[in-house]
């Protein structure tokens, strides 16, 4: 008895028809994984070697404390390095040294051989002056340090380069100040350099942290503006004694200003009446009128009191959750007793007071 395949049983012909194919279908795929890891594997190669002649150079400056994850960071915007990823990879894998704080000279789209070979061969700080800004100044007194510390600079120059608008802060709004946009660092500076360029190596470190810290996307989920966080910021820096406490300040700002509390901030008064260095705020003190004046203007002051530090910045952008309205320094170390109940605080200063803190 004869028996037709073809029409009693297709699916077995048709099982054939997909045997035969199946060869071609894994020849495909091996292809396209081939395809893609070549393409990887090149793609990194010009991570790692960049094709065609570097770029021009470029002066950056390693601040004290950078990670080399935060270094990594600031050589992709400087447009050095292509990817700041593949740097972390290629550094981990090829053992790199430590790095010195200080200014190093590289060239756009360079091979990170070479730069890891710059970055291990140290900071040229020999032939560079230095200038170190602490936390919490204000403009004047960072332009007094650039006359003290900076041979051939003057604090009058700098300050006129700060007032003429030449230097600016990505995240400063039209007609303010610069007050609030120096990172206080320890800055190395070549002798060429005049008082502008002094002031843009300042500003340029303030904006490479900030957008480090998402200071935009920060401002945003607080329904603030960046250049309204930098005040906080500021206001945080003089407020806050240790580190563990600057983003507890923040947090009591940031609830004042959601409940249309006065913010009652000793440090914005003694901003209003120019002596940021006096040990305690009066009654009169607190009757000046200024819209710096916390106890008296509603909301945040119009500008910075200060140039807030890394800790501060931090803190401003990334508050932990609490509900407080008040605090004061209760320990000697500088730690300072959140509430938000107002006779509890009472009793907080009793001790600030009975301790000789305040």
């Amino acid at each position: 008895m004869s028996v037709d395949l073809r029409n009693d049983a297709p699916d077995y012909y048709e099982y054939q028809e997909h045997g035969r194919r199946w060869p071609f279908v894994l020849l495909a795929l091996v292809l396209t994984f081939l395809v893609l890891v070549g393409s990887g594997v090149m793609w990194v190669e010009h991570q790692i070697n960049p094709p065609g002649p570097s770029g021009p150079q470029v002066r950056l400056t390693v601040a004290p404390g950078m990670s080399t994850s935060d270094i990594a960071d600031l050589l992709e915007r400087e447009g050095i390095i292509a990817s700041a990823d593949v740097f972390r990879y290629y550094a981990k894998l090829t053992g790199i040294g430590s790095i010195e704080a200080g200014d190093y000279t590289l060239e756009k789209k360079s091979d990170l051989s070479d730069v890891k070979s710059v970055l291990e061969g140290g900071a040229a700080k020999a032939e560079d002056d230095r200038v170190t800004i602490p936390e919490g100044l204000t403009l004047a007194k960072i332009a007094k340090l650039v006359g003290e510390q900076l041979p051939g600079r003057s604090a009058d120059k700098f300050l006129a380069a700060a007032k003429s608008g030449t230097v600016r802060s990505q995240y400063q709004p039209a007609g303010s100040s610069v007050e609030g946009f120096i990172l206080p660092e320890t800055y190395f500076v070549a002798k060429t350099d005049d008082e502008t360029a002094v002031l843009r190596k300042m500003v340029d470190a303030f904006d490479q942290l900030a957008t480090k810290l998402d200071l935009a996307g920060a401002a945003a989920r607080l329904h603030l503006t960046p250049y309204q966080v930098v005040v906080a910021a500021s206001i945080v820096e003089r407020e806050a004694l240790i580190d563990d406490d600057r983003g507890k300040v923040a947090r009591v700002i940031y609830n004042r200003l959601d409940q249309k509390i006065q913010l009652q901030m000793d440090s914005t008064v003694l901003y209003a009446i120019g002596q940021e260095g006096k040990d305690n705020v009066t009654l009169d003190d607190r009757k000046v009128n200024s819209p710096y004046n916390t106890f008296i203007a509603p909301g945040l002051p119009p500008g910075p009191i200060s140039q807030p530090g890394r800790k501060s910045l931090e803190g401003a952008v990334s508050p932990p959750a609490g509900d407080w309205l008040y605090f004061v320094t209760t320990d000697v170390s500088g730690r300072s007793s959140f509430t938000n109940n107002y006779n509890q605080f009472l009793r907080d200063v009793a001790v600030c007071q009975s301790k000789g803190l305040c």
